[in-house]
C-alpha cells in the first residue's frame, strides 16, 4: 500500500503537469456576469464556471452593463410576467453588445435563475456560431412554472436544457415540449477538501445563510455558556456584494474546513411562497461535506437527497425546535471516533461524487462533446485526494491500536 507521503508527492506532481489543450482555439463559448454581478449567492456558480475554464478551452464572455442598465433591466423583468407578446425575453436589457468572431462547438448559458437569460440577448448571433447550445438553470421551482409562461418558450432555443432541482424536470419538460435533464449543484472539492493536510477544527459550529431560529437560539445559548465556539452570520440580505468571488470562496472554504459541525437545511427552507412544499438539496450540503465537517440539521426528505448523499450519517439530525441541540452535541463529543469517521467519509464521498467536473462531464455526455484531457486529469487528482484521506484514516487507526 502506498504511504501517505508518497500519495502527497504524486498528487503534487500531477497538479503541476501541464496537460496540452486539445484545441488551438476555444471550443466553448460561455457568457458570465461576474464583472458586475458580485452577490454572495452568485459565487458558487462563478466557481462552477472557473472549474470549466481550468479544464477546457473556454472563451468566457464577460458581459458589461451599458448606460441605464439597472433601470432597463428592472423594468423589463417586471413587465415579463404580463408580456402577452412573449417578446421581452428576447430584448437586451442594456448590456454592451458582443459580436462573436469565431465558431464554437458548444455554447453554455449558466443561469442562476430566469433573469440570467436576458444576458444572452447582448451576444449577436450566438445560435449561428455555436454548433450545440446548452442552458443550465440552477434554481427553478415547479410551482413557479405557470407564472413564467410568457418567457419559458425561450428555452426552446437551446439544444439541451438542464435544471438543478430534480422535481422540476418533468413539469418543465411538459411546459416547453422538450425533454429536460437534471443536473444538481456541486462544489470545487479541491478547494474545500481538508486534505492532504487537515487543519485543526478550532470552530465547533458554523452556520451560514438561512437558519432555523429555534436551533440558532439553542446554539447561541450553548455559546453563551462557554460550551461551544459558534460562528454565524450577523448580516442579513441576499444582495450582499463581495470584493472577489474567488477570495470569497477561498475564505468560506478555509472557515468551513476548520469547523467541526456545519449547519444544513433543505434548499430555500422557510420560503414557502417560492417552493410551495417542493424539497431539494441546497449548496450547503456539498460545501460542508466537502470540507469534512459533520452536517447538523434536517436532511431534505426527497429522492434527490437520497440519491446524492446515500452514505450513513450524511446528516446528523437535530429537532427543528432545537430542543435536542445540547444532547446531540454532547453525544457527538463523547464519540470522537464516530465524528472522525463521519468527517473523513463526507470529504471522500464529495471528491468522488460532487466536484463540478462531474457535472460538466455529464453535460458533455448529453450534448455529445468529448471531455478534455484536463477534465480527465482533474478526476485523477480527485481520486488521489480520496486515497490520501483513506490512507490517513488507516494510519490513524493503526497508531491508536499500537
Amino acid at each position: 500500500m502506498p504511504t501517505l507521503q508518497s500519495l502527497k508527492q504524486t498528487a503534487t506532481k500531477r497538479a503541476d503537469v501541464e496537460v496540452p489543450k486539445q484545441e488551438l482555439k476555444p471550443r466553448i463559448c460561455m457568457p458570465t456576469t461576474r464583472n458586475f454581478g458580485r452577490r454572495a449567492f452568485q459565487c458558487g456558480l462563478y466557481e462552477c464556471q472557473d472549474v470549466l475554464t481550468e479544464t477546457d478551452a473556454v472563451d468566457m464572455i464577460c458581459l458589461e452593463p451599458g448606460a441605464g442598465f439597472r433601470f432597463k433591466e428592472r423594468w423589463q423583468r417586471r413587465l415579463m410576467y404580463r408580456d402577452v407578446s412573449r417578446s421581452l425575453i428576447y430584448l437586451n436589457p442594456g448590456f454592451r453588445k458582443v459580436r462573436l468572431n469565431q465558431d464554437y462547438d458548444l455554447f453554455i448559458a449558466v443561469c442562476q435563475n430566469y433573469r440570467d437569460l436576458l444576458c444572452l440577448n447582448a451576444i449577436d448571433g450566438w445560435q449561428d456560431r455555436c454548433k450545440t447550445s446548452v442552458c443550465w438553470i440552477e434554481e427553478l421551482w415547479a410551482a413557479q412554472i405557470p407564472y413564467y409562461k410568457y418567457w419559458l418558450h425561450a428555452l426552446r432555443r437551446f439544444d439541451h436544457v438542464f435544471i438543478g432541482y430534480k422535481d422540476t424536470v418533468a413539469p418543465l419538460s411538459n411546459a416547453i415540449g422538450r425533454a429536460c435533464h437534471w443536473l444538481p449543484a456541486a462544489v470545487d472539492a479541491l478547494r474545500f477538501s481538508p486534505y492532504p493536510v487537515p487543519p485543526a477544527r478550532v470552530i465547533d459550529v458554523y452556520s451560514v445563510g438561512r437558519r432555523n431560529d429555534a436551533i440558532h437560539r439553542a446554539l447561541l445559548q450553548a455559546a453563551e455558556r462557554g460550551e461551544i465556539f459558534y460562528i454565524y452570520d450577523t448580516l442579513q440580505g441576499a444582495d450582499m456584494q463581495v470584493y472577489s468571488h474567488k477570495e470569497h470562496r477561498n475564505h468560506y472554504a478555509n472557515i468551513t474546513k476548520r469547523s467541526r459541525y456545519f449547519m444544513v437545511a433543505p434548499a430555500k427552507t422557510g420560503e414557502m411562497d417560492e417552493t410551495r412544499g417542493q424539497v431539494d438539496v441546497g449548496y450547503r450540503f456539498y460545501e460542508g461535506a466537502a470540507a469534512g465537517a459533520v452536517l447538523l440539521g434536517q436532511p431534505p426528505s426527497c429522492d434527490s437527497f437520497r440519491e446524492l448523499f446515500p452514505w450513513s450519517d450524511a446528516v446528523v439530525q437535530i429537532q427543528p425546535d432545537g430542543s435536542d441541540v445540547r444532547d446531540v452535541l454532547a453525544g457527538l463529543a463523547s464519540e470522537p471516533e464516530r465524528v472522525s469517521a463521519i468527517s473523513r467519509r463526507n470529504a471522500v464521498e464529495l471528491v468522488l461524487r460532487h466536484d463540478w467536473v462531474y457535472r460538466w462531464k455529464e453535460m458533455f455526455r448529453v450534448a455529445g462533446i468529448e471531455p478534455s484531457p484536463r477534465m480527465v486529469e482533474r478526476e485523477r487528482r480527485l481520486r488521489d485526494l480520496a486515497e490520501m484521506a483513506n490512507t490517513a484514516s488507516q494510519g490513524t487507526l493503526a497508531s491508536r491500536k499500537v
